[in-house]
């Protein structure tokens, strides 16, 4: 009998520290990576919260050298990365520290694999380009939603083209990841809301993904019930420490599932507003979410049966594809509890951005060559894009 090769990879940080008071092991940690004058790399929100004074302060206090590069921008640029790369060689750092969301930590590994390997940022589009590994790396998360201080993706906005490149690659994932609650009490509503539904697209995805193993599904089933369980509760009240720990643990346990499992249409089709609206990514995830898994449903009905289970659906008596439903209601109902746009021209609205379906089009020609989408548990054609695009309008 012939016997079909297939190995899974599974890729993590070495070392994660998550819980309260966790951030005031960033010094000693460096150290021991061998980094002496750390770049680290964060944005002016990060700056003005103060957060940034709690880390250069624990530095400080150690009587270590750091740079700080604060220029990152929500959807980080490729002119992001080059600038951040200019800084790292003109001060002579020797790590990396990545403070922050989604954004900064995707900037600081672009910096990362520039300065190791040469070249430009656009040179890494795609999975392991890298040759050479990145410089001691630790990543401080400050947003419960992207797990970017533990995954190997990186995604970087092109801004010749207006597209996101999605840059997979196991060398830019951190040697350390922390998860300092602490670190999140200050997040406002709307951003809790945000970083948590992109938790949750982030298990759904890699729940009903193509290369789905029993160790990302374990991770995907705790994420779901995790985020159903805490996210409200975040949203309501920034300052509940069980909660805002509760969602460390659920992004952190979706990073380990996507990390590995890969994503979906969700994500090739999010990127592409992000690119061209300069939209924000965990909304955008949040309102396409049940119209790209209600195209997937019937690819993995039972899937979608255990999730409702996951989300507190009571599902005794009905179908599978009655209970399977009920999933989507689940996630419908809890993107409006925490606040999320009903559609994605409202989201424009609210950043002062124009969408319009003139540009699903291009948007669709996009998103059916992001590397996110080839793990999606359906084929689309172009026009079943188009039409889910339209729907989430």
């Amino acid at each position: 009998m012939a016997v079909i090769e297939q190995v899974y990879g599974f890729f993590i940080p070495s070392v994660t520290l998550i819980g309260i008071g966790a951030s005031k092991q960033i010094p000693e940690k460096i150290k021991a990576l061998g980094g002496s004058k750390p770049l680290i790399v964060t944005d002016m929100g990060i700056v003005k919260a103060g957060i940034c004074k709690q880390i250069t302060d624990l530095l400080d206090a150690a009587k270590m050298e750091y740079v700080v590069y604060s220029d990152t921008i929500p959807n980080p640029t490729d002119e992001n990365v080059h600038a951040g790369v200019e800084v790292y060689k003109k001060n002579k750092c020797d790590s990396l520290i990545t403070l922050g969301g989604g954004s900064s930590h995707d900037c600081g590994k672009g910096v990362g694999l520039v300065v190791a390997n040469g070249g430009k940022i656009h040179d890494f589009e795609g999975v392991d380009k890298s040759t050479k590994p990145m410089p001691p790396y630790l990543a401080v998360n400050t947003t419960a939603g992207t797990a970017s201080e533990m995954t190997r993706f990186c995604i970087i906005t092109d801004l010749s083209r207006h597209v996101k490149m999605a840059i997979v690659d196991w060398r830019v994932t951190p040697n350390i990841a922390i998860d300092d609650p602490m670190l999140m009490v200050g997040m406002p509503p709307a951003l809790t809301a945000a970083t948590g539904m992109d938790a949750l697209t982030h298990a759904v995805e890699a729940y009903v993904s193509t290369i789905a193993t029993p160790m990302t599904d374990a991770c995907a089933e705790k994420a779901i019930e995790l985020v159903f369980k805490y996210l409200r509760k975040a949203v309501a009240n920034g300052r509940d420490v069980e909660a805002r720990e509760g969602m460390c643990f659920a992004q952190y346990l979706a990073g380990m599932a996507f990390n590995n499992a890969s994503l979906g249409h969700v994500h090739a089709m999010a990127h592409q507003l992000g690119g061209f609206y300069d939209l924000p990514h965990g909304e955008c995830n949040a309102i396409l979410l049940p119209h790209v898994e209600q195209f997937n449903l019937i690819a993995k009905v039972e899937r979608f049966v255990k999730m409702a289970e996951l989300m507190g659906e009571n599902i005794a008596g009905l179908s599978p594809r009655a209970a399977a439903e009920l999933a989507l209601s689940a996630i419908r109902k809890l993107s409006t509890d925490v606040g999320i746009p009903a559609g994605l021209v409202e989201l424009g609205k609210r950043y002062g951005k124009d969408v319009q379906a003139k540009d699903i089009t291009t948007m669709t020609k996009n998103a059916q060559k992001d590397a996110c989408g080839f793990t999606n548990p359906r084929c689309p054609t172009d026009k079943d894009v188009e039409a889910i695009y339209t729907a989430a309008l």
